[in-house]
C-alpha cells in the first residue's frame, strides 16, 4: 500500500497551503521589486537634480568670478598658481610680464581645515608643499592630484576617500549650500 493521500481530494487539500504560500511570496516580492524600482528612480532624480545644481552654481560663481586660476605640481609637490608665474614678453625680451592676480579669497574661506578629513598635521604637510589655499585645492588636475597624494606619506589616499577636491571646489565657489547638501553640516 502507498503512503500518500487515498483519493484525490486529498491531494488537492495538501497542496492548498503550498499554494497559497507561494502566492504569498510571489505577491511580496513582486511589491519588494516595485518598491526597489521606485527608490532608484527617485535617488536617481535626486542626483540629476543635484547636478544640474552644481553646474547652476558654478555658473553663477563664473559670472561672479569665483572660479580658480588652474594650479601646477612639480614632480617634487610644490605647487605654483598660474597667476604668479612670470611669462616671457611677446617680443621675447628680457622683460617679463606679470600675469593678472586671482581673485582675492576671504581668510575664512580659504582655510584647508574646512574640507572635511583634512586636519591641522595634513594642512600643515600641504603648506610644506605650497598649497595653503582652498582654491588651490579645487584647482588640482587629476593627474597634479595622483601625484600630490603619493607625497602623503601617511596620508596617502585621503585626498581621494575624503573627496577632497569636490570639496575644495565647492568651498571656493562659496556654495555652501551645495556642499552641505553633499558633505554634512559646514564646520561641524
Amino acid at each position: 500500500m502507498a503512503d500518500g493521500p487515498q483519493n484525490p481530494n486529498q491531494a488537492i487539500d495538501m497542496m492548498a497551503s503550498i499554494t497559497t504560500t507561494h502566492l504569498i511570496l510571489i505577491v511580496v516580492l513582486a511589491v519588494l521589486t516595485v518598491i526597489g524600482i521606485w527608490w532608484g528612480m527617485r535617488l536617481k532624480r535626486q542626483r540629476k537634480a543635484a547636478q544640474e545644481q552644481v553646474l547652476q552654481d558654478f555658473a553663477v560663481a563664473e559670472a561672479h568670478g569665483a572660479t580658480t586660476v588652474p594650479t601646477t605640481v612639480s614632480s617634487d609637490g610644490a605647487v605654483s598658481d598660474a597667476a604668479t608665474e612670470r611669462t616671457p614678453a611677446p617680443d621675447a625680451s628680457a622683460a617679463v610680464v606679470a600675469a593678472p592676480a586671482a581673485p582675492a579669497m576671504d581668510s575664512g574661506a580659504s582655510e584647508l581645515t574646512r574640507i572635511k578629513g583634512l586636519g591641522p598635521k595634513l594642512a600643515a604637510t600641504l603648506a610644506e608643499r605650497g598649497i595653503t589655499r582652498v582654491d588651490q585645492v579645487a584647482a588640482l588636475t587629476p593627474a597634479q592630484a595622483a601625484e600630490l597624494d603619493a607625497t602623503l606619506g601617511t596620508f596617502q589616499g585621503r585626498m581621494a576617500r575624503d573627496r577632497w577636491i569636490e570639496q575644495a571646489k565647492l568651498l571656493a565657489a562659496g556654495d555652501v549650500a551645495g556642499y552641505e547638501a553633499a558633505f554634512g553640516k559646514l564646520g561641524g
